[in-house]
């Protein structure tokens, strides 16, 4: 991807902060959400939309053999229930380029359209599964994969997906790289009721912070970073 030029990084910045409330952290409007995949089989949609929830991220695509079989029953029940809503994949640096695997999860649920309810695409970046926690990948090798997965998500979408990672783990295996905090919101996982704790990557802020592994309705406990408006303005691009 070629350098934002210094006018296009200040007006990123500005979009920014007109995106996201003035106040102080403590007091800045939140929406809640969650995030789900086929291991959850029961998910309450309607009643988490009655609770406040307004948004989900349901799992499509792993690596570039598999599909989520509850993806399409989860993406239809969420729209039904009034949620703004949208894919992710789960990354397996190891096994195919990153242009690879972002066109597999476009084509198997993961694309954006401008309809007001969709999420930008997620690409789920962090711990190896089954195997060594960068994927024998080096620092460099790894910021290289991601790169080819945003810059082809992104050339086919006209929108940057959202990156979900750990500061530990976007530290350990990216070398804390700052190459996406102007372009790819940041969806920062940490299990804790102290807040997200560090930032990583540059990035001036979290967009959504996944702060518990558990959510009444179903999956994981999602925080979008601002007002519904904010979320809104996130789905339309």
């Amino acid at each position: 991807m070629k350098l934002l030029s210094t006018f296009a990084a200040v007006a990123l910045y500005q979009a920014v902060a007109l995106a996201l409330p003035a106040e102080p952290l403590e007091k800045r409007s939140t929406v809640q959400g969650f995030d789900i995949s086929h291991y959850q089989g029961t998910v309450d949609f309607k009643g988490a939309y009655s609770s406040g929830a307004r948004f989900v991220i349901i799992k499509a695509t792993e690596g570039t053999s598999y599909i989520d079989s509850g993806f399409t029953s989860h993406y239809n029940g969420a729209t039904a229930a009034g949620l703004i809503r949208g894919g992710y994949h789960f990354a397996h640096p190891d096994s195919s380029s990153g242009t690879t695997q972002a066109n597999f999860f476009l084509a198997h649920g993961g694309g954006w359209s401008g309809d007001g309810i969709t999420l930008p695409g997620m690409l789920d970046i962090e711990y190896n599964p089954s195997g060594a926690t960068c994927y024998g990948l080096s620092k460099t090798a790894m910021v290289a994969w991601i790169q080819d997965f945003v810059n082809t998500y992104h050339s086919k979408t006209t929108r940057y997906p959202m990156i979900y990672s750990t500061n530990d783990w976007w530290t350990t295996c990216t070398g804390n790289s700052a190459a996406f905090h102007t372009t790819c919101p940041l969806v920062l996982a940490r299990y804790s009721t102290a807040g997200p704790g560090t930032i990583p990557g540059s990035w001036p802020f979290q967009t959504i912070w996944q702060n518990k592994d558990s959510y009444t309705y179903g999956g994981d406990s999602d925080i979008f970073n601002g007002a519904l408006t904010n979320l809104k303005k996130l789905a339309t691009g």
